[in-house]
């Protein structure tokens, strides 16, 4: 392979820009060009192109979001902008094509992959919600939980100056990872999350309860998807039966942006470099990952058919650490 592809698509992650530097320099050694895709698959498809070398890349491993920038698009999701895309990377001359982010890229990348089997496909996790199954974690979510965290250790100081009860809300429109980990770390009395129902009469009864304890304030953390509607209608409906003193704090994109952690840069390295070695060596329709410590290759197509299952063990610390 003479020169294949890189880029970013769906939401941006911290990381993406250490991924595409480990991509191009890993791809040096092979003495394999790189060219970067522009804003995703709107940039593959409007042809945006731009030549990438090791110079190029220099002094970006710790900026957050990804100078290719990244969309999301519509038209990959029909068959015409399928082939438009494949006619693209043909004329381009471009053997392969490295996909950095979640469950759209990859369902994009598993049709580039079977309606274009000349051109090799490999996908490398990059998200902050951390729900890409077959990885122990995507690029961008141990920054974007050390944000959040830092975030709810500022509100736990004035929650406990004013004696005040905070909802929290984090990323996580799906999947609670961010919720749980994060609620876990930050030492809140309740997490919310999708993948649990929410039940407003216990949660109340929780707060009350843990005020009656001689807590001067409590913590909620809330993930943007649970099912009871929201932070703000599940606030109201606490305030409610308690009629007690709250307030509510967004954390918002705030998650998204940011210098990766040291945590996420080494992980981008090692599976940007991981994905250029997939290709080099003709894996195709693959995702890198990393599960135990270990490299591993999983289809792309189970990324987004299979479901992540939350840690079985902090699921069973909510209760037991609110006392």
């Amino acid at each position: 392979m003479e020169k294949f592809a890189v880029l970013t698509s769906g939401g941006d992650a911290p990381g993406m820009n250490a991924c595409i530097r480990a991509v191009v320099r890993s791809a040096a050694r092979y003495k394999v060009g790189v060219e970067g895709v522009r804003d995703g698959y709107k940039g593959l498809l409007e042809n945006d192109f731009v030549k990438l070398s090791p110079r190029s890349v220099a002094n970006i491993l710790q900026r957050g979001g990804t100078f290719l920038g990244t969309s999301r698009c519509d038209e990959m999701k029909t068959s015409a902008g399928i082939e438009k895309a494949i006619q693209v990377l043909r004329q381009r001359n471009i053997g392969g094509l490295i996909l950095i982010g979640g469950d759209g890229t990859f369902r994009g990348g598993t049709a580039l992959a079977q309606q274009g089997r000349d051109v090799k496909i490999v996908g490398i996790p990059g998200s902050i919600d951390n729900d890409i199954y077959g990885t122990d974690y995507s690029i961008g979510f141990d920054t974007a939980l050390n944000t959040a965290l830092d975030a709810i250790d500022k509100i736990r100081d004035t929650a406990g100056a004013s004696g005040r009860t905070f909802f929290v809300e984090v990323m996580g429109r799906k999947r609670g990872f961010i919720a749980l980990d994060v609620g876990i770390a930050a030492g809140a009395e309740n997490i919310l999350i999708p993948e649990i129902e929410t039940r407003i009469d216990e949660l109340a009864c929780d707060i009350r309860n843990s005020l009656k304890r001689g807590k001067k304030s409590h913590i909620v953390v809330v993930a943007e998807g649970d099912d009871a509607g929201g932070v703000f209608p599940i606030a109201q409906q606490v305030w409610e039966r308690l009629r007690l003193n709250y307030r509510v704090c967004v954390l918002g994109h705030v998650q998204r942006g940011g210098m990766p952690t040291a945590r996420d840069r080494i992980l981008a390295g090692k599976l940007g470099s991981a994905a250029v070695d997939a290709l080099v060596a003709g894996e195709t329709e693959y995702m890198v990952g990393e599960i135990n410590g270990a490299i591993r290759l999983t289809p792309l197509r189970e990324t987004w058919e299979k479901q992540k299952e939350l840690d079985s063990n902090l699921l069973k610390l909510i209760k037991v650490l609110a006392v």
